[in-house]
């Protein structure tokens, strides 16, 4: 009978620590489960699909300033690359957010690319999202800055400059009209007035490029272009002019680059500079138009053999209306403006523009733009493998006339 209380008992007290422990496991699992929702946090309902329909920059940050989403103008205004904020300034304001707890609106200036100087005026507020997120919206207010900018630059431009072909086309009216009983003079003035008019026409329209840049943000869509397709118009453009400058336009470097832009403007900021060579290149010489990625960035080099550019001019060469010879380019019929309307363009791209010239020496301009995503993914994964193929493949004799870039073999044909 006592035997029998003890394995009732026994039982009983192995039921009751079982169900302790399967007690403990419950509330054990359930709270892993809340530090496993704690620890990968998501961002609250309906938030990232009203970030995504916003025209406007929004962003989402985790508490490590990580972007957990994003809006497709934010992107474009180049506020968010690989997950993370670009602009330290978005970051000091959003740490300053995070310790005072308190919304906080500020007027930024953002640098518009990774090169150029090119910049956008916003005005950001960062308030919290929650306990753990920050919202960061965004009003892009550059285009109010640049109406003001282009009404001043196209008074300043339209005072100095036009004036003078303007004066020039009355005063040779009025020479055709005192000449009148003379052919040859009629016909030497009427010659005159007909550069005069042309070379008014190309002002006009450049300055009226150049507003347009610097009045629109030219990138507000902007499409995969590629390189060599840029290139190949702009050389269309100048065949002739080159042709009948004795001038040889020679197009070489790194093919199928791509890029996001505007295909208008890189066409005219290439054209532009391929122009300006054959106008400074002697006759039976070359212009060079070369391409190439470095890093994450895409070089197009328009180089030409003529006689170079002083040092202390070269810092101005960019400014609108600066001329190197004045009155050599009076006679060209240059506006001043091209070089200005190439900075622009490839400012609107998040890119610059460099030169490199000595006297005697020819000079070089070379425009640096962000490559397209979809380029840049495949340059980086290409490099380790032309790296590793160099060291496995034996090195073989190269044919004579063969020569390609990156040190590759080509093949015989």
């Amino acid at each position: 009978m006592d035997s029998a209380w003890l394995v009732l008992l026994s039982l009983t007290l192995g039921l009751a620590i079982g169900a302790g422990f399967v007690l403990l496991f419950i509330v054990a699992a359930r709270r892993g489960a809340s530090a496993v929702s704690v620890a990968h946090p998501t961002v609250p309902d309906g938030v990232a699909q009203i970030i995504e329909a916003m025209e406007s920059p929004g962003i989402v940050l985790d508490p490590s300033n990580n972007v957990m989403t994003a809006s497709t103008r934010a992107i474009e205004l180049g506020m968010v690359a690989s997950g993370v904020l670009v602009h330290p300034e978005l970051v000091d304001l959003a740490d300053r957010v995070r310790r005072s707890g308190e919304p906080t609106t500020k007027e930024l200036v953002l640098s518009r690319g990774r090169f150029g100087s090119a910049r956008s005026y916003v005005s950001a507020r960062v308030a919290p999202l929650g306990a753990r997120y920050l919202l960061v919206l965004a009003e892009d207010r550059t285009q109010s800055h640049r109406l003001e900018q282009v009404r001043q630059d196209f008074v300043a431009n339209i005072s100095h400059e036009l004036k003078t072909p303007i004066g020039a086309i009355g005063l040779l009216a009025e020479a055709i009209d005192s000449a009148a009983h003379d052919p040859e003079q009629v016909r030497h003035f009427a010659a005159q007035l007909v550069q005069e008019s042309a070379r008014l026409t190309r002002i006009t329209r450049d300055v009226i490029d150049l507003s347009r840049l610097q009045a629109t943000d030219a990138l507000a869509h902007p499409v995969v272009l590629f390189v060599d397709q840029i290139i190949a118009q702009a050389v269309d453009q100048n065949r002739v002019i080159a042709r009948a400058q004795a001038v040889t336009l020679v197009v070489g470097g790194e093919r199928k680059v791509t890029l996001h832009g505007d295909e208008r403007l890189l066409v005219t900021a290439v054209h532009n500079l391929i122009f300006n060579a054959i106008q400074h290149s002697p006759e039976h010489s070359r212009v060079g138009i070369g391409v190439r990625t470095v890093g994450d960035a895409v070089e197009i080099a328009v180089t030409d053999q003529g006689e170079g550019i002083p040092e202390a001019d070269q810092p101005r060469v960019f400014e609108r209306f600066f001329r190197v010879d004045q009155a050599r380019s009076r006679q060209d019929g240059g506006s001043g403006l091209g070089l200005s309307i190439v900075k622009h363009a490839v400012q609107n791209h998040g890119g610059d523009v460099r030169l490199w010239s000595e006297p005697g020496h020819g000079s070089t301009f070379t425009i640096r733009l962000p490559l397209g995503e979809e380029h840049e993914g495949e340059h980086r994964k290409a490099e380790p493998r032309k790296a590793e193929q160099r060291k496995a493949e034996p090195r073989k004799a190269q044919p004579h006339g063969k020569k390609l870039r990156n040190g590759k073999k080509a093949a015989q044909k």
